[in-house]
């Protein structure tokens, strides 16, 4: 029987080697791995010489903000963008859509307005908030796996909007969770010294991303992880760290994990290439929670990451109206916080991390595309390149410098803090379950064609 796909000659990066090998696809799953498939009939074969095969991207961690806030950034836009930048699966955040996806019928609103908008597969995260405790059995119901929660005010607009977990909520709800086989996510800031520092700075008239930057400082990150660290060693719930910016954080957690307590840490490229002297420079386009850091910080997480220190990197794609980054009567204290760029993560850390540090690629793999996978329940399906597994691929060409710049960007609003850079590779092709959903010569070829990947379970 004749291949459907065939994948010839590329550098193809597997769990702990890189290897010139082919591959070939049958009913969108990776049928074989071989030095040669020349002898094979094909429908499809593309020939992948010179390039890298990296397992597609699984982004965990992005904002699509439907339903009812589609003009920040939709499914249609957000996942077009993604699959220019190699990621074939994403999780979407329980905010900032309105209503937050925290009970099922909210769940449902959110579903219906992907169906047949994603142009790569997806699943969603559901939300913790005080109030809701009784909601968390339904989510998981339906297959939610992933509840997310604030340590501190997230922000955003509307009544309906996401509200941060008190102590007992956060408690509570991991006790929950941990019962419904699932795990919390969080964003570990504490509220009391961040929201304190921010209107000491502001009663002061001292409203620059210099100031923002010191309303945020480590410590607070430092505090609320002890916290969760303390609520999960007493509740037994799995806890995933979103967006840590710190090294300090890392080792914290990294020295939980070795007395046993069941977390896993995250960071981002925005941590990772870009500092506080960046979003001064830039402006609030690279204004995020927490954050930006020190270079020697940088420096150290580029280590810690090496040491494996780190689960998952993931974008937090969090983006909105220009007008609500842009307008030059808002203060930095003002500007909405989240970067775009979600985009550019796969690109960032081949770039930054294997061409000019050399990291080994099955490190970075695991980072961005296995780790995530796992973290979700959707690996070996997900997330490497493997026999049986999904046949998701992001092509890259290694030998191609470009600059990018906003008219190349697929999101609604064309804003990035890395629009101007130059990259030194460039993704020239995305497959999913081995269909051709990206090229850079053609853009976007299959809009619409990503499969939901939540699955209803019985609970209890």
């Amino acid at each position: 029987m004749a291949l459907d796909l065939i994948i010839r000659g590329g550098s193809v990066v597997l769990a702990n080697e890189v290897r010139k090998a082919d591959i070939g696809v049958r009913d969108g799953r990776i049928a074989v791995l071989a030095d040669s498939l020349q002898d094979e009939a094909c429908i499809t074969c593309i020939d992948a010489e010179g390039k890298l095969v990296f397992p597609g991207m699984v982004d965990i961690h992005v904002h699509f903000n439907e339903p009812n806030f589609g003009h920040w950034e939709g499914f249609a836009t957000g996942s077009a963008a993604l699959a220019a930048g190699g990621c074939t699966t994403y999780v979407d955040m329980p905010l900032n859509g309105n209503p937050p996806t925290v009970d099922a019928e909210a769940l449902r609103m959110k579903l219906d307005l992907a169906k047949g908008q994603s142009s790569v597969d997806y699943t969603v995260w559901g939300g913790l908030v005080p109030g809701h405790l009784n909601r968390l059995e339904e989510l998981a119901a339906e297959g939610v796996r992933g509840f997310k929660a604030f340590m501190s005010n997230p922000g955003g607009e509307g009544e309906g909007r996401f509200r941060e977990a008190d102590d007992w909520t956060l408690y509570a709800g991991m006790k929950r969770i941990k019962e419904l086989g699932g795990f919390v996510a969080l964003h570990a800031e504490s509220d009391s010294i961040t929201s304190r520092l921010a209107g000491e700075a502001v009663a002061a008239g001292r409203t620059d991303a210099g100031a923002f930057a010191a309303s945020r400082p480590v410590i607070a990150e430092l505090e609320a992880v002890n916290k969760a660290l303390l609520f999960a060693e007493e509740t037994g719930c799995q806890v995933h760290f979103v967006h840590i910016s710190s090294p300090a954080a890392i080792r914290l957690i990294d020295q939980a994990k070795r007395r046993g307590v069941p977390v896993t840490a995250e960071t981002c490229p925005h941590y990772l290439v870009l500092t506080e002297q960046d979003m001064a420079d830039k402006g609030p386009v690279a204004k995020c929670a927490p954050p930006l850091r020190s270079k020697d910080a940088q420096e150290e997480l580029w280590t810690l990451l090496a040491e494996g220190k780190l689960d998952v990197i993931a974008s937090d794609h969090s983006p909105c109206p220009p007008e609500l980054k842009l307008d030059g009567r808002l203060t930095f204290f003002e500007a909405w916080g989240g970067i775009s760029g979600a985009q550019s993560s796969l690109e960032l850390m081949l770039d930054e991390g294997w061409l000019k540090r050399g990291i080994p690629l099955p490190l970075l793999a695991r980072l961005l595309s296995t780790g995530p996978a796992k973290r979700f329940g959707l690996h070996p399906r997900k997330g490497e390149i493997t026999l049986g597994a999904d046949a998701d691929f992001a092509i890259v060409d290694t030998d191609e410098p470009y600059v990018l710049t906003e008219e190349q960007l697929y999101y609604r609003h064309k804003m990035s803090p890395y629009a101007g850079r130059q990259f030194n590779c460039k993704v020239t092709a995305t497959y999913v379950r081995g269909k051709l959903v990206y090229s850079a010569d053609a853009g976007i070829v299959a809009p619409g064609s990503g499969q939901l990947l939540l699955q209803p379970v019985k609970v209890g």
